[in-house]
């Protein structure tokens, strides 16, 4: 009788376990009278049930890796092309931060200005000695490729930093403008355009690479093919969460 009593309880036991702590365990038959030796121990059956719904629930938050040996799927894409694509998009966008991004602290903040000439584009650091007069004032000193001054002012003019110049011979005067709130938040939505616009270019990568996965639907089966499908937009995936890093952090430092 009093095992049939038990086998009644110990559902009733398990939930009041599962839902509560054992610090603040309220029924009226304790752990304690059922199990004498272990008295802060969970029954075993319930310690079983509690641990397989916490494993289903990690699980369901988590999505599963996908990972193919490229050697095995070769016929249908390389994988490591795919990957320098993506990394190409990447790359892109730092540079696009670099280029087009920068607070007027120093003389350095001008390297990235590229001046076009008929000769082609070149760095403005490469044609111009950039020095640091002042913290108002920037001077390019052009005599060594005079013939470009006109080209690097310009450059300089229509760049996103908002300058400008004025051209005395040789020499380029470019005051520096305080930088104010209003011109790093300025910056700070250019950057998040830069990001999208990086985002649009790896969607055209993954897409292009499933267009490729689906030409050879006809030498391969459906689940190879899915898996290789799954494979990049885990690629995709991963590599849109590097963009999202380097632009949460480039925000970060243009609104200081």
């Amino acid at each position: 009788m009093a095992m049939h009593h038990l086998s009644l309880l110990r559902p009733l036991l398990c939930q009041s376990l599962v839902v509560r702590s054992p610090l603040v365990f309220t029924s009226r038959f304790s752990a304690p009278l059922l199990y004498p030796n272990t008295p802060t121990s969970y029954p075993a059956a319930c310690t079983r049930l509690y641990a397989t719904k916490k494993a289903k629930a990690k699980a369901k938050g988590q999505s599963a890796k996908v990972n193919i040996n490229s050697a095995l799927v070769e016929d249908i894409i390389s994988l490591d092309e795919l990957k320098g694509e993506m990394t190409a998009v990447l790359n892109a966008l730092k540079d696009d931060f670099t280029r087009n991004l920068s607070i007027r602290t120093q003389s350095g903040a001008l390297d990235h200005i590229v001046v076009t000439t008929q000769d082609g584009k070149f760095p403005l650091n490469q044609l111009g000695q950039v020095s640091m007069k002042s913290p108002q004032l920037i001077m390019v000193n052009m005599s060594s490729f005079p013939e470009a001054t006109a080209a690097a002012a310009r450059a300089l003019r229509e760049s996103s930093m908002n300058l400008n110049p004025e051209v005395d011979g040789t020499i380029i005067k470019v005051p520096v403008p305080k930088v104010t709130r209003e011109h790093r938040e300025n910056l700070a939505k250019l950057a998040k355009q830069f990001g999208n616009k990086a985002k649009d270019s790896l969607r055209k990568v993954r897409s292009n690479a499933v267009t490729q996965v689906k030409k050879t639907k006809d030498a391969q089966s459906e689940d190879t093919l899915r898996l290789v499908e799954k494979q990049i937009q885990q690629m995709a995936d991963n590599m849109a969460l590097d963009i999202d890093k380097q632009l949460a952090a480039k925000t970060k430092e243009l609104l200081g």
